[in-house]
């Protein structure tokens, strides 16, 4: 997402079950989700048991196998919780006793229920069950108590202080025109400075907001934002006294008007500055590629032999589509050899990750989800490659987070690929966004990351293998003609 972070919220809204929680010793091997199937084509790609190798797949599972989120919470939502992101089929939560009416003798009101629904969905899929430390139902009655909800804006009020509660930076309340900016957001275009943000540090810590990745082209890249830079303040206003969702709000706005930020250069690189911005509509293209007709000094072994570049801006609804149609034109052009480009990919949606993934491993797993009981669910390989051999070098940097550090660190830990440039952005969390029944929205933590290796990735990243100066890495082009030209150059650096 540009003026927002996409690594902040990489999932989709999606309407699915939200299965019941299992022993951590009981993991369950996915081989996709009905979000999965939904945005890839295919039919009823399900959630499997674990199976043993070269036993026919089971039965594919029918909805009415499994109860509907919508039935799971009961009548507490008019709406239900419809926008639940296909990852959480991995980390959904225990299931709870239904909701005790409030102590007052008043009955419940709507504003209260709008409340409850905001509780429900932090209650069923929170990844820490222990609530920070809190009593979640004690809190739940607390806030029905004395928090006023005499109206909308109290309401949201008493749910923001709710989720702060949790010490989550990345559980959070969206009002309807933030959780539609999002949504939006997600089809590939929104108005802002285009830039990807997050907090590296926990809530609390005054840490300022740190740059992902600048939007190719946009207007921070053009000021020379870089990922790494830290961003102080937003028109005077620290952004360490601010929340994400805050911060993203005043990053974007209507097309025309400007936003003066406050940047720190990464890694001591000089003084503060302001940089005035004008905002503008962000739209790109999450997939571009290209045949070099040599590999150049990229492959100094070989380099007359073709080669192919891969460059993904970003993970959304098109990105699997377009991965795909670019493996198979560069197969049918001879590339001898594949570069797969994520520097500055702030991630997106976890599904599309799952599927490039597949795309390039014929067996092995993808990505491992975790909870706080322990690993939930696999992702798999699941034999239909359609590059599983040719020579692969991934190239990272540290705007390179969340979904694109799952596809480099499957691809890392099968041993399919190399990983080159530099330590990724370490996001290793995933959200679900849960709509409520006025348009608003939760996002909430319900698992984290690891890689088939069992590495946990958050605040550590993805280390390459073939380090490359921070500098030279960044002279290495962001688009494929540009890429084919710099392969033969003297800085070039050796990749195969």
């Amino acid at each position: 997402m540009q003026g927002l972070a996409a690594s902040l919220v990489v999932e989709p809204p999606c309407r699915a079950w939200l299965p019941t929680r299992r022993p951590s010793n009981n993991r369950r091997r996915s081989s996709g989700s009905r979000c999965l199937a939904s945005q890839s084509g295919s039919s009823g790609a399900e959630t499997q048991p674990e199976q043993q190798q070269q036993q026919p797949r089971p039965r594919q599972l029918a909805a009415s196998d499994y109860p509907t989120w919508q039935q799971q919470l009961g009548d507490v939502s008019r709406r239900g919780a419809a926008a639940i992101a296909a990852a959480a089929l991995a980390a959904a939560a225990t299931l709870t006793p239904p909701l005790a009416a409030p102590p007052a003798a008043d009955a419940v009101t709507q504003e209260q229920l709008l409340f409850l629904e905001a509780w429900r969905a932090v209650d069923r899929a929170f990844v820490d069950k222990k609530f920070n430390g809190q009593n979640w139902f004690k809190v739940r009655e607390e806030a029905l108590k004395k928090a006023p909800m005499g109206n909308r804006q109290e309401t949201h009020d008493a749910i923001r202080a709710l989720l702060a509660s949790l010490g989550d930076p990345f559980t959070r309340f969206l009002a309807p025109d933030q959780y539609n900016a999002l949504r939006r957001s997600t089809q590939g275009s929104v108005t802002g400075v285009g830039v990807e943000v997050s907090f590296k540090s926990e809530a609390g810590s005054g840490a300022a907001l740190t740059v992902i990745a600048p939007a190719p082209g946009g207007p921070a890249e053009r000021a020379g934002i870089r990922p790494g830079d830290e961003i102080l303040a937003i028109d005077g206003q620290p952004t360490s006294s601010l929340s994400l969702y805050a911060a993203g709000n005043l990053l974007q706005g209507p097309e025309g008007t400007e936003v003066v930020l406050t940047v720190q250069p990464a890694n001591g690189g000089g003084a503060p500055r302001d940089v005035r911005l004008q905002r503008q509509p962000i739209a790109f293209n999450p997939v571009d590629w290209a045949l070099c007709g040599s590999s150049g000094n990229l492959a100094p072994a070989d380099p007359d032999s073709k080669l192919g570049y891969i460059r993904i801006a970003t993970f959304s609804k098109q990105t699997a589509e377009k991965v795909q149609t670019a493996l198979r034109e560069l197969q049918q052009g001879g590339a001898e050899r594949l570069v797969l480009d994520v520097r500055n990919n702030g991630g997106g949606l976890f599904p599309a990750g799952v599927e490039v993934g597949r795309m390039l491993l014929d067996r092995g797993d993808i990505v491992l989800i975790a909870d706080s009981d322990g690993v939930r669910d696999i992702y798999s390989a699941e034999g239909g490659a359609i590059e599983p051999r040719a020579p692969l070098v991934v190239l990272a940097n540290r705007g390179t987070a969340s979904a694109s550090e799952v596809l480099a660190g499957a691809l890392k830990d099968n041993k399919r690929a190399e990983v080159a440039g530099e330590t990724t952005f370490g996001k290793g969390l995933i959200q679900t966004l849960v709509e409520l029944s006025d348009g608003s929205a939760v996002a909430v933590t319900v698992a984290k990351y690891q890689t088939p290796a069992g590495i946990d990735i958050n605040k550590i990243g993805i280390a390459p293998t073939i380090p490359i100066d921070p500098a030279k890495l960044a002279n290495i082009p962001l688009s494929g003609e540009a890429f084919c030209r710099f392969a033969p150059t003297d800085a070039a650096p050796k990749l195969f």
